[in-house]
C-alpha cells in the first residue's frame, strides 16, 4: 500500500532487484532503508506486567528481550512505549550538551576496504554533505569567515601600500587605505579586526604574491645583469683577441688563393681563346664552300624556272586568245541565229494582231451604220411623244425641250466626232502620198474579241431598250383615243420613257469612254509599229509605220458615238 501511493513521488526510489527495501532522496543524498522486521522495529509500546513476566523469566534470552530501563521511575506511566523512551533519552542529551562545551570532531571514512592511501572522491565527498561540512561552510562563507587584528593585517598586507605605512596613519585608518586602493568592497571594519568576505583574503594573498614575485624578479635581475655583464665583458675581449689572429690567417689563406685563381683564369682565357679561334676558321671556311655550292646550285634552278615559265605562259596566251576567238565566233553566230527566229515570230505575231483589227473595222462600222439608223428611229418617236405629251398634258413641256435638248447634244457629239475623223484620215492620206513606198502596202487588221463582244453586249441591250420605248410609244398612241380614263397611266409610262432615256445617254456616255480607251490603245500600236519592223530592225525616217485611219464610210457610230477602227498599214 505505501509503494501504491508514494510510487510518483520525486523524493521516493524504488530498487529494481530488491522486494523489501526503499530509497529516500534526502537533500544531502540518497538513503536505503530495509522493510525486514519493520513492524518489529517500530513496536510502539510494551506492556509493563509483561515486561515484568518476561524479565522474570529463567531463560537469559528471553530475560534479554526486554530489559527494563535504568531511568525509569515508579511513577512512570503504565504504558511505556518506544517513542517514549526515545523522546526520554532525547531530552536527557540535550539537557547534558547545554550544560557544558561541546567540540566537535568531523571523522571521514576515507575508503570501504579500511586500506591506507586510498580516497574515494565520491564517497568522503557523500560523507562530508551528509554531515553537513558544506552547508556549514556555504554558511561560514555567506558572512565573513576571515577575521584579522590590525596589527596581524598591516604586518602581512603592507607590502601593498608602502606609502601609506610610511605615513603617521593610525592602524584602523590605515587598513581601510589599504583595502579602498586595492579595490575590495563588502568588508566590515571592526573595533580590533578587519571582517573580510570568502574570497577577499585569497585575492590580498594573490596580490601580495605578485608584489613580493615582482620585488624577487627585480633583485634578481639587477644580480643577473651584473653577473651576465662582468662575464660578457671578459669573453668580448677573448674574442676580439680571437677574431683578429684568425681574420689575419683568413686573409693570408685568402690572397693566396685568389693570386692563383687569376694565373689559372688568365691560362684559361688564352687557351680558350686559341681554341675558338681555331674552330672558327675551321667552320668559316666550311660555310663559306657550302653556301657558294648551293648559291650556284639555286640560281641555275632559278634560271631553269624562269625559262620554263615563260615558255609555258606563251603557249597558254597563244591557247587561251584561240580559246576565246573560237568561242566568241560560235557565240556571235548563235546570238544571229536567235535574233532573226525571235524578231519573225515578233513580226508574225504584230501582223496577226493587226489583221485581227481589220476585221474588227468592219463589224463597227456595221453596228455603227445600225446604231445611226437606231437613233434616228429613236429621234423621230421621241418627238412624236413630245407631240403626244403637249396634246395630253402641258406640263410635261418642259421635260420634253430637256430630252430634245440632249439629244441635240449628242448630235452634236456625233458630227464633232465624224469631223475629227475626217481630219484624222486626211492627215494620213497626205502621209502616205510624201512618203514613198518601197514594198506593197499590207493592210492590217488588230481584231480585240474581247472588245467587239462587249460592245455587240451593249448594241443588243440598246436594241432591247429601243424596242421596249418603241412599245411604249405605241401604247401611248393607243392610249390618245381613251386619254380621260388612261391619263394617269400615261403618265406614269412618259415617266418610264424618261428613266429609260436617261440610261440610254449613260450608256452613250460609257461608249465615248471606251472609244477613248480604243483611240490610245490604237496610239500604243502605232509607236510599237514605228519603233520596229517586221524583220525586227528598226526603220528609217522613210520606213516608218503609218497607221490610216478608216475612211468616212468606214465609220461606225454607236448611239451618236463615232467608234475609230484599228486598221493599220505598215509600209516597208
Amino acid at each position: 500500500m505505501f509503494l501504491f501511493l508514494h510510487k510518483n513521488n520525486k523524493r521516493f526510489i524504488k530498487p529494481k532487484l530488491s522486494r523489501t527495501s526503499f530509497t529516500i532522496s534526502h537533500y544531502a543524498g540518497e538513503v536505503t532503508y530495509l522493510a525486514d522486521l519493520f513492524l518489529d522495529k517500530n513496536k510502539d509500546y510494551v506492556v509493563a506486567e509483561h515486561q515484568d513476566l518476561l524479565t522474570a523469566s529463567k531463560c537469559s534470552f528471553v530475560a534479554s528481550l526486554f530489559p527494563p530501563p535504568a531511568e525509569e521511575s515508579s511513577k512512570s506511566s503504565k504504558f511505556s512505549s518506544i517513542g517514549s523512551r526515545f523522546k526520554l533519552q532525547l531530552q536527557s542529551l540535550m539537557e547534558t550538551l547545554n550544560s557544558t562545551e561541546p567540540h566537535y570532531i568531523r571523522c571521514v571514512k576515507p575508503n570501504n576496504v579500511l586500506k591506507p592511501a586510498i580516497f574515494e572522491n565520491a564517497s568522503i565527498i557523500q560523507q562530508l554533505r551528509c554531515g553537513g561540512v558544506l552547508e556549514a561552510i556555504r554558511i561560514s562563507c555567506a558572512g565573513y569567515p576571515t577575521r584579522r587584528t590590525f596589527y596581524e593585517f598591516l604586518h602581512r598586507f603592507g607590502v601593498l601600500a608602502p606609502e601609506i605605512l610610511a605615513g603617521n596613519h593610525d592602524d584602523k585608518v590605515a587598513c581601510q587605505m589599504i583595502l579602498d586602493k586595492m579595490g575590495l568592497k563588502g568588508y566590515q571594519m571592526g573595533k580590533t579586526k578587519v571582517f573580510l568576505r570568502a574570497g577577499q583574503m585569497a585575492e590580498l594573498d594573490a596580490r601580495r604574491a605578485e608584489v613580493l614575485g615582482n620585488a624577487a624578479r627585480t633583485i634578481q635581475r639587477q644580480i643577473r645583469t651584473y653577473i651576465a655583464r662582468k662575464e660578457f665583458i671578459e669573453l668580448r675581449k677573448a674574442a676580439i683577441m680571437l677574431q683578429s689572429h684568425w681574420r689575419g690567417i683568413l686573409a693570408c689563406k685568402l690572397y693566396e688563393q685568389l693570386r692563383r685563381e687569376a694565373a689559372a683564369l688568365k691560362i684559361q682565357k688564352n687557351f680558350r681563346r686559341h681554341i675558338a679561334r681555331e674552330s672558327y676558321l675551321t667552320v668559316r671556311q666550311s660555310a663559306i664552300t657550302l653556301q657558294t655550292g648551293l648559291r650556284a646550285m639555286t640560281a641555275r634552278n632559278e634560271f631553269r624556272f624562269r625559262k620554263q615559265t615563260k615558255a609555258a605562259i606563251i603557249i597558254q596566251a597563244a591557247f587561251r586568245c584561240h580559246v576565246a576567238y573560237s568561242y566568241y565566233k560560235s557565240l556571235q553566230k548563235a546570238a544571229l541565229t536567235t535574233q532573226c527566229g525571235w524578231r519573225r515570230r515578233v513580226a508574225r505575231r504584230e501582223l496577226r494582231k493587226l489583221k485581227m483589227a481589220a476585221r474588227e473595222t468592219g463589224a463597227l462600222k456595221e453596228a455603227k451604220d445600225k446604231l445611226e439608223k437606231r437613233v434616228e428611229e429613236l429621234t423621230w418617236r421621241l418627238q412624236l411623244e413630245k407631240r403626244l405629251r403637249t396634246d395630253l398634258e402641258e406640263e410635261k413641256a418642259q421635260e420634253i425641250a430637256k430630252l430634245h435638248d440632249a439629244l441635240h447634244a449628242v448630235q452634236i457629239q456625233v458630227e464633232e466626232a465624224n469631223a475629227r475623223v475626217i481630219k484624222e484620215q486626211e492627215a494620213a492620206r497626205k502621209a502616205i502620198e510624201e512618203a514613198p513606198p518601197v514594198i506593197k502596202e499590207t493592210p492590217v487588221i488588230v481584231e480585240d474579241t474581247e472588245k467587239v463582244n462587249s460592245l455587240a453586249a451593249e448594241v443588243e441591250n440598246l436594241k432591247a431598250s429601243l424596242l421596249s420605248e418603241t412599245k411604249a410609244a405605241e401604247e401611248a398612241r393607243n392610249a390618245c383615243t381613251d386619254a380621260e380614263t388612261r391619263n394617269a397611266e400615261l403618265v406614269k409610262k412618259l415617266e418610264e420613257s424618261e428613266r429609260k432615256v436617261d440610261q440610254l445617254q449613260e450608256s452613250v456616255q460609257r461608249l465615248e469612254e471606251k472609244l477613248a480607251n480604243s483611240e490610245s490603245e490604237i496610239q500604243v500600236l502605232r509607236q510599237q509599229s514605228l519603233a520596229i519592223s517586221p524583220t525586227g530592225k528598226s526603220l528609217t525616217a522613210r520606213q516608218r509605220t503609218m497607221i490610216l485611219p478608216r475612211t468616212p464610210e468606214n465609220g461606225n457610230v454607236l448611239n451618236g458615238e463615232t467608234k475609230v477602227p484599228s486598221v493599220v498599214n505598215i509600209i516597208i
